[in-house]
């Protein structure tokens, strides 16, 4: 057996893992928790920020329709602090209270983002506004308490603008969910590095299945789905800033 300790508030804490040549269901070895990006590297890095309470309150918003309208202007292609810098804008002028007309989320949007010292545009505002304005309509018939996650995503998924990755961003972060995961190029770059995933896979063609395989292997390495998601995708985004 690996043991693995660490010290928080004065107290120390010990953690057990399989000797770093076991594999796991998937084939992959748990390596050593010491050594980065091994299975048993992941599975230190959940176990502590468990024990330290990170990743607690996911959520952007306090709503699903502020969810879906954070994740819905954020993603793919943008940057993380101008999503939530429209999101922001959009949710404290009252736009996401009402069905508000494309045209005029389009106005809000097009205006200049202030970043530090920095004036930025928002990417493609009138497609994102057509796609919001779907979203606030066809959410007010969403029954989100009388479905499971897989259940909400999929409903999520029939949104405009939606698709497999973003809904399972907002089940997540407002479910805490272990039956979802958002298999975005940080964590799929984490995967290809484990061996838990292949180059060639894409969550474009194979969402479904690597997302299995991301369940699975969380599940085998006793972390929740969320946790581990949160944890690999801030370890990698650090990394390529670095």
């Amino acid at each position: 057996m690996q043991t693995m300790y660490t010290v928080i508030d004065g107290q120390t804490y010990r953690r057990l893992m399989p000797p770093s040549d076991t594999s796991l269901n998937s084939g992959i070895t748990w390596g050593h928790f010491d050594e980065l990006f091994t299975v048993a590297y992941w599975c230190g890095q959940v176990w502590q920020a468990d024990l330290l309470g990170r990743y607690r309150d996911l959520r952007l918003g306090n709503t699903l329709v502020e969810e879906t309208a954070a994740c819905l202007l954020g993603g793919y292609g943008m940057k993380a602090e101008l999503g939530l810098a429209a999101f922001r804008r959009l949710r404290d002028r009252g736009i996401l209270d009402r069905k508000s007309p494309a045209e005029e989320i389009e106005r809000h949007l097009s205006e200049p983002f202030r970043l530090g010292e920095r004036a930025l545009r928002y990417r493609f505002p009138r497609q994102k506004a057509i796609y919001l304005e779907g979203c606030l309509s066809g959410l007010s018939d969403v029954r989100e308490s009388e479905l499971d996650d897989v259940s909400l995503r999929e409903t999520l998924v029939r949104l405009p603008g939606i698709g497999l990755k973003t809904a399972s961003w907002i089940v997540r972060n407002v479910r805490r969910s272990r039956s979802v995961a958002v298999l975005d190029v940080h964590i799929l770059r984490a995967g290809r590095m484990m061996g838990l995933f292949q180059a060639e896979e894409t969550p474009q063609r194979d969402y479904l299945s690597l997302e299995t395989r991301f369940v699975d292997f969380a599940t085998e390495i006793e972390a929740p789905t969320w946790l581990l998601d949160a944890v690999m995708w801030q370890h990698m985004r650090l990394l390529q800033n670095a």
